[in-house]
């Protein structure tokens, strides 16, 4: 799949949620490989800020990203309806700092990305793909994050509050793309026993009940609800009566529920990566959210390259005799016995390194190991491959490579293993040639790498 930016770009006004200000954000389309983006045009030498995990520095009461003395808050609406679009690269302009907070979900952020729409861009998408089970508890507050294997990107999301408005809730997206539809336009949400103290941290000075959905629950005096409405700039209600304070109704029976998985979008957008994993969160928060973000891109760091998923079961897309129609080796020299995935720019291949392989009896009698320079032909034999699949009547042509640059060999290789062999083109195709980087797996774990230069020359 390829990256996307937005089509055009769009403007969005209004209130900043917690300095009262009035902000307009615009969206521009982006490079590829650019991210996320915020860029504050009202500072003297308007920063950019990039929108990652890292830079997030609060996590109060929204999430605030900053690069020196340079902020932006209140962005996970915008980065969950981003995200969700499947936009990997876009450029945030903003007067302020803070995003505009709208009625406090993201379904005006959803909506004026559907109205300008998104293009494909030429780059290769690069997702992370859970493979395993990954976990991050908060003993102190109860909360847990829980991301396991899965085809796609899906969210499961709980609440649980003492409160007799609001206890417990559930919330479930199975699929992003039904994301405006089920999660958008869900509200931010606030319990009245907050905003007093929220108010003398210098918070929510644009706080209304068009833009939050405001929680009663604990019985106050009539005197001291009639003080913070005032304060607010809203009706007075009545002391006795519990229940959700807002101008408008409820868009869904469980929407604090949904928001809060909302909020988890917009922060998990920050690992700046899309991911493929279901993610289970209990009593999430920007706080853990961001925690696990974090993690996330540690993992991502730490994992440098991830192996190809291998499924046996799957039809390959070139079986042993396909190949041999395209590459002119045979025994005991070819070394691919198939090919599982190809795109324009990479492609991954397959060995199955058997007990009988002919170099073993030399290779050590008595401890046998698969020669580098095979596994480096085995690469390059794959990487042929996708070169050959660019040319038309590729049986007609063979490919040479003239340059190995940068071999590094990590791991050995026994009878037993299998070999998933991953090339991408480092450059377009010029003149014949081609560059490409490998990278040969067994498992997880890389085994080589090496770079490869190679020319297409039609047979005589």
């Amino acid at each position: 799949m390829k990256q996307k930016t937005l089509k055009e770009s769009f403007v969005i006004s209004g209130k900043g949620l917690h300095t009262g200000l009035n902000v307009t954000a615009t969206f521009l389309p982006a490079a590829e490989n650019t991210g996320y983006k915020i860029q504050r045009v009202d500072l003297p030498d308007q920063p950019i800020i990039d929108a990652v995990a890292e830079s997030v520095v609060e996590t109060t009461r929204g999430t605030v990203i900053a690069r020196g003395e340079a902020r932006v808050s209140t962005i996970e609406h915008a980065m969950a309806a981003l995200y969700c679009a499947d936009i990997d690269n876009c450029l945030i302009q903003v007067d302020a700092p803070e995003l505009p907070i709208l009625d406090g979900s993201a379904i005006v952020y959803a909506e004026a990305i559907e109205r300008v729409g998104v293009v494909e861009q030429k780059a290769e998408k690069d997702y992370f793909i859970i493979k395993s089970k990954i976990e991050l508890v908060d003993e102190a507050t109860g909360s847990s994050i829980v991301v396991l294997p899965d085809d796609e990107f899906s969210i499961n999301a709980m609440v649980a509050y003492d409160s007799p408005i609001l206890s417990n809730q559930f919330a479930a997206l199975d699929h992003v793309a039904d994301f405006k539809q089920q999660i958008a336009a869900s509200r931010t949400f606030v319990f009245v026993r907050e905003i007093e103290p929220l108010l003398k941290h210098g918070l929510i000075k644009g706080g209304d009940l068009d833009n939050a959905i405001v929680i009663y629950d604990r019985v106050m005096e009539q005197e001291e609800l009639d003080r913070l409405a005032d304060s607010l700039g809203v009706d007075r209600k009545p002391a006795h009566q519990l229940g959700y304070l807002n101008n408008k109704p409820l868009v869904y029976e469980n929407e604090p529920a949904r928001h809060k998985l909302l909020d988890i979008l917009g922060d998990i957008a920050l690992v700046g990566r899309p991911i493929r994993g279901r993610i289970l969160a209990t009593r999430p928060g920007h706080t853990i959210n961001n925690k696990f973000a974090r993690f996330l891109c540690k993992e991502i760091r730490r994992q440098d390259l991830q192996a190809p998923i291998y499924d046996p079961n799957k039809v390959p897309l070139m079986d042993t005799n396909k190949i041999r129609s395209l590459l002119p080796h045979r025994y005991p020299f070819l070394l691919v016995d198939k090919v599982i995935e190809m795109g324009e720019k990479h492609i991954v291949g397959v060995k199955n390194v058997s007990g009988n392989e002919p170099f073993f009896q030399g290779h050590f009698p008595q401890e046998p190991v698969m020669p580098g320079v095979l596994i480096v032909e085995a690469m390059a034999q794959t990487g042929g491959l996708l070169v050959l699949s660019s040319v038309d009547d590729p049986e007609r042509y063979s490919t040479y490579f003239m340059k190995i640059d940068n071999v590094k060999f990590r791991q050995k290789v026994v009878p037993g293993d299998t070999l998933v062999f991953h090339l991408s083109m480092m450059t377009e195709l010029r003149r014949g040639c081609a560059y490409m980087k490998g990278y040969a797996f067994v498992g997880e774990k890389i085994v080589a790498e090496a770079e490869f230069m190679a020319q297409i020359i039609k047979n005589k």
